[in-house]
């Protein structure tokens, strides 16, 4: 019988392997055309082309069975199942006022704010500067009071001096950014990661240590071409899905 052939993977030392070969496969299986076959290679075939031990290779067949994408048989293999598609679309609005649009409708709390030093893996963003403004908040459902997400932004201290705290309150930074502190927003660059939560987010999110979670950075840059926001927000996988939208015309 034919086997499912998965996609090949860079394999990062610094996160788990076994949660980076589960989620290789997840998009592999997910993505599959419909003519792709059921059935997956073998666990040191499978263990082979990702690199990796047989008994690393057999954790992340065991995370995908637990989610319901794979079931296993003795005897015969391990098996896809065909009720395993992806699921929402994913959709990619571009403009300033979608990305408040989609910012907005939580509950924020402002849990700390003031003068901070710049980041390392920061510095590239602000070359100019030792010292931005740093605001965290946290962000929950209305209606549950479940957190969502984690945020952190890196601001600019000019621009930090025209925002008032108490706006975070209400809006989206974006929102903040534009009407209130008055800063002609020429573009936003996106970047969104899968990673493992660390202990202080597993805490705030109210998640297990080493769950899985979103980690998104938007760069945000004036109409001179200066970044005037870096913000890090960490999703719940729960909680968030990403949805892109391309006009053909």
């Amino acid at each position: 019988m034919t086997t499912f052939a998965p996609d090949s993977l860079d394999l990062n030392r610094k996160l788990p392997l076994w949660y980076q070969v589960s989620q290789s496969l997840r998009a592999s299986i997910l993505g599959r055309s419909p003519e792709a076959p059921l059935r997956l290679p073998t666990e040191d075939a499978l263990a082979a082309h990702y690199g990796v031990s047989v008994l690393t290779m057999r954790q992340a067949l065991k995370e995908l069975e637990t989610e319901g994408l794979i079931s296993r048989h003795r005897r015969r293999g391990t098996f896809i199942e065909p009720s395993a598609r992806r699921g929402a679309p994913v959709r990619l609005l571009g403009s300033v006022d979608a990305i408040v649009a989609q910012q907005s409708g939580m509950r924020t709390e402002l849990l700390e704010h003031g003068p901070t030093g710049v980041p390392a893996e920061l510095s590239g963003y602000f070359p100019d500067l030792a010292e931005v403004a740093g605001y965290t908040r946290l962000r929950c459902e209305e209606e549950t009071g479940e957190p969502t997400n984690h945020a952190r932004n890196y601001v600019r201290p000019e621009v930090a001096a025209r925002i008032d705290p108490g706006d975070l309150l209400r809006w989206p930074m974006t929102k903040v950014l534009r009407d209130a502190a008055g800063v002609r927003i020429s573009r936003i660059t996106d970047i969104v990661e899968a990673r493992l939560a660390d202990p202080e987010t597993a805490r705030l999110l109210r998640i297990p240590l080493l769950s899985p979670i979103l980690h998104y950075t938007g760069v945000t840059y004036d109409e001179d071409g200066r970044v005037v926001d870096v913000a890090r927000i960490h999703y719940r996988g729960d909680r968030f899905s990403f949805t892109v939208t391309l006009d053909a015309h």
